[in-house]
C-alpha cells in the first residue's frame, strides 16, 4: 500500500528502524498499553523489521493474534527470523500486501499505522479497507513523523479517514509525532 518512489524504507536500511535507543523514545508497550489488551486481534501495517510486532504479540497473549503486514518480503523475513522457534510464531501472522491493497479479510480490534500513512498514495482506499475489517468499537492509531508530514497534510489524512467513517476520539502525545486515535462511527 505504498508509493515506491523512494518513500519506503528499503530492507537494507531496516536496522535504523530497530535500534535500542528508539525504545527509549518510542517504547511500544508505553505507546500501546492503553489500546491493546490480551486476546485482541491487531493489524500492524508497515511492520518493517518488527520493532512493534514482538511487543504487540506479547501484549495480546496466547489468546490474541498479530497480523504483521508489509509491502516488502525482506521486512517480513526479518520478523520471521526474530520469532523463529519461539511461542510468538503461533500468534504472529506475516502477510505481504500489494501496493494498493492490504488483502486480509479477518476482522480486527486495533490497527497500528506507525510512520507509514505518508507513504500511501491512495489513502481513501486504505481507510476504506481498514474500516471494512475493523470490528465495532475497534480503534486505529495513526502516528506520523513531523519531519515528513506537515500539520496540514496530517489533517488532510484525518479528513480522508473521517470521510469513510473513522472519527477522531483522542490525540495521544507521542514524542516527535503527529497522532490520532480513530474509531468506527
Amino acid at each position: 500500500m505504498n508509493n515506491r518512489n523512494n518513500r519506503v524504507c528499503p530492507v537494507e536500511r531496516a536496522g535504523i528502524l530497530d535500534i535500542r535507543i528508539r525504545r527509549w523514545v518510542q517504547n511500544p508497550k508505553k505507546i500501546l498499553k492503553h489500546y491493546i489488551k490480551e486476546g485482541m486481534t491487531i493489524l500492524e501495517l508497515g511492520c518493517g523489521p518488527g520493532f512493534f510486532t514482538i511487543d504487540i504479540a506479547q501484549m495480546v497473549g496466547n489468546s490474541g493474534q498479530v497480523i504483521a503486514v508489509d509491502l516488502q518480503e525482506g521486512m517480513l523475513q526479518k520478523v520471521r527470523n526474530k520469532i523463529k522457534e519461539t511461542e510468538l510464531e503461533e500468534r504472529i501472522i506475516l502477510h505481504k500486501c500489494d501496493e494498493n491493497k492490504i488483502g486480509i479479510s479477518e476482522n480486527v480490534d486495533f490497527v497500528l499505522l506507525f510512520y507509514m500513512v505518508h507513504e500511501v498514495r491512495d489513502k481513501e482506499s486504505l481507510f476504506n479497507e481498514i474500516e471494512s475489517i475493523l470490528k465495532p468499537n475497534g480503534q486505529v492509531l495513526i502516528v506520523e513523523p513531523p519531519f515528513h508530514v506537515s500539520k496540514k497534510a496530517f489533517e488532510n489524512t484525518i479528513k480522508k479517514a473521517n470521510d469513510v467513517g473513522l472519527t477522531v476520539v483522542e490525540r495521544p502525545k507521542i514524542f516527535l509525532s503527529k497522532t490520532a486515535i480513530l474509531k468506527k462511527s
